[in-house]
């Protein structure tokens, strides 16, 4: 037991709070990491700016990926959110891994995935059996969505909460098609 939670309970008489267990280092890492991705990366006006300061951070993205400003990205548990390659993320989209009496729950976004402006994407899943939620290739979310379910393959999430669109038909009309 650590010296400072030790002397915490023996004069308090009650449990030290759940912060005396963190390091030092998690102590002044944590506010420096919040400021940084939520306050300087969310509103820089250059993509690739913003992209480096969230890898510093110690967030995952793949190759090419945009994100807009005012993003919230949940950094709390950065390494639970997973953002693949040639992913478009709009305007003030905001990711959230956990909540109040909730697990942390992971957030996929697969490939050429595609996020409105003001969308939501909660973790939470609508479907019990699962943990986390995932937005699958091609897959497309509207603006001010809020997805707590996965989304398919191809298809489009719109609303509050979030209905499946089935993929329709992606054919380009031709001039003999009329």
């Amino acid at each position: 037991m650590k010296p400072l939670k030790f002397t915490y309970e023996k004069m308090k008489g009650k449990p030290a709070p759940y912060y005396y267990d963190y390091s030092m280092a998690t102590i002044i890492a944590k506010p420096i990491r919040k400021w940084l991705t939520n306050t300087i990366a969310s509103n820089c006006p250059f993509n690739c700016v913003r992209i480096f300061l969230y890898r510093l951070c110690g967030f995952k993205f793949g190759k090419h990926v945009f994100i807009g400003m005012h993003c919230y990205l949940d950094d709390m548990r950065y390494d639970l959110l997973s953002i693949g390659d040639h992913v478009k993320i709009s305007y003030g989209v905001y990711f959230a891994c956990h909540g109040r009496n909730q697990d942390y729950n992971p957030i996929w976004i697969k490939d050429r995935a595609y996020i409105g402006m003001r969308a939501n994407i909660i973790s939470k899943n609508a479907d019990s059996s699962k943990r986390g939620v995932c937005i699958e290739e091609d897959a497309v979310v509207g603006a001010c969505a809020l997805v707590n379910r996965d989304v398919p393959k191809g298809a489009t999430a719109v609303g509050v909460p979030c209905r499946i669109i089935e993929p329709k038909s992606r054919t380009i009309p031709t001039a003999a098609s009329g």
